[in-house]
């Protein structure tokens, strides 16, 4: 096939140059009868026509004539076959022309171009990789600023515990303190922001396994009511002590999904905790109910809403629509990016809506069906 093509591309210009040639030398064949014919029959009245008709039989029986005679025939054939291919040598050049902008960065450019067949083909193929290229590069821009801003925000959240703990070290050893309750404050604030640097980077390897794929899932049979009880039974102490009332609202129906038991415990924590710690309502809610062939779980607080603005990015790395990296939380600004990576890897959806009295995290995981699941 590809040398039946090839064989195509090298004869095709051969047989329109003969096509020219043979098209304008039967017009010249043509006209020569034409002209003979009016000649005989005019040619004893004389006039401008029998003139010319003259002076052209008289030249060419020279031999400069001759010659001119074939460069005119070659003239006009040349010029026939340009007709002939003059749609394929536009298209070309018009390759050729938009491929050098391209070569040169600007993948804006498309080639549109008035041909069909494989030039036409070939444009369009082009065109394809070149919207590939730049979706590619538009990417690859996305994903080195995206690799900036972590660098950026872990060296940030790995410093600032850093220095704490660096400085109250440096107190000590240096004896700069009055007593020893001194020395055991100065020592359990170094001992809290190790913590915190172990969280964080207990957090950011999580996030990268999960994201890379690279964590193994022990999935089970879990009935998912049965799990968020034990999940909101634990925040029993901590929904006390921030005088938040944790109330849960079930459906009974029996939501059996198929999952990691304690990746997904990790995913409902984080969600759970993200609502006392930015919520400043008197209830934290929690909705479980079937909604088709899925399970779905809404976590809800109230007040303090996240802008509309910000909603496509409370997912990201280090994303805090406060802004304050300082915050003394203990958190480690992963714990919603690490969420949708561990829903994600459940075949399930995460998305987020807030407005003027509450903000609603909706959990989508699709719900086991025991005669049909292959699993």
């Amino acid at each position: 096939m590809k040398n039946n093509k090839a064989l195509n591309y090298a004869i095709m210009p051969i047989v329109y140059l003969f096509l020219s040639f043979i098209s304008v030398s039967t017009s010249f064949v043509i006209l020569k009868v034409i002209l003979d014919r009016y000649y005989r029959y005019n040619s004893q009245y004389g006039g401008a026509i029998v003139n010319a008709i003259n002076f052209f039989k008289f030249f060419k029986d020279q031999t400069i004539g001759n010659y001119l005679y074939y460069i005119i025939i070659a003239v006009f054939t040349f010029f026939v076959y340009y007709l002939f291919m003059r749609k394929s040598l536009t298209a070309f050049l018009k390759i050729v022309e938009v491929t050098n902008k391209m070569a040169g960065g600007d993948l804006d450019k498309t080639i549109s171009i008035d041909c069909k067949g494989d030039i036409k083909t070939l444009a369009d193929n082009i065109n394809i990789i070149s919207l590939l290229l730049k979706n590619v590069t538009i990417e690859e821009r996305k994903a080195q600023q995206t690799k900036a801003d972590l660098i950026t925000n872990v060296s940030h959240d790995l410093r600032t515990p850093l220095t704490s703990i660096k400085g109250y070290l440096g107190l000590i050893n240096d004896d700069k303190y009055r007593d020893e309750v001194q020395l055991r404050y100065y020592v359990d604030i170094a001992y809290e922001k190790s913590k915190e640097l172990e969280i964080l980077i207990n957090d950011l390897f999580e996030l990268t396994k999960v994201q890379n794929r690279s964590i193994t899932l022990n999935k089970i049979e879990i009935n998912l009511v049965e799990l968020l009880n034990q999940i909101i039974f634990q925040f029993g102490y901590q929904f006390q002590s921030e005088k938040i009332e944790g109330r849960s609202f079930f459906s009974e129906d029996k939501m059996i999904i198929y999952a990691d038991p304690n990746k997904l415990v990790r995913a409902f924590q984080n969600l759970i905790n993200n609502g006392i710690k930015y919520g400043t309502g008197d209830y934290l809610d929690i909705y479980a109910y079937k909604e088709g062939s899925f399970a779905i779980v809404d976590v809800i607080s109230y007040g303090n809403p996240i802008p509309a603005v910000e909603l496509p990015y409370i997912f990201d790395r280090f994303y805090r629509v406060e802004k304050s990296r300082n915050k003394n939380d203990g958190g480690s600004g992963l714990g919603l990016a690490i969420t949708k990576s561990i829903v994600t890897l459940h075949d399930g959806q995460i998305s987020a809506h807030s407005d003027g009295e509450k903000t609603v995290f909706k959990v989508q995981l699709p719900l086991l069906d025991k005669e049909n699941d292959m699993r």
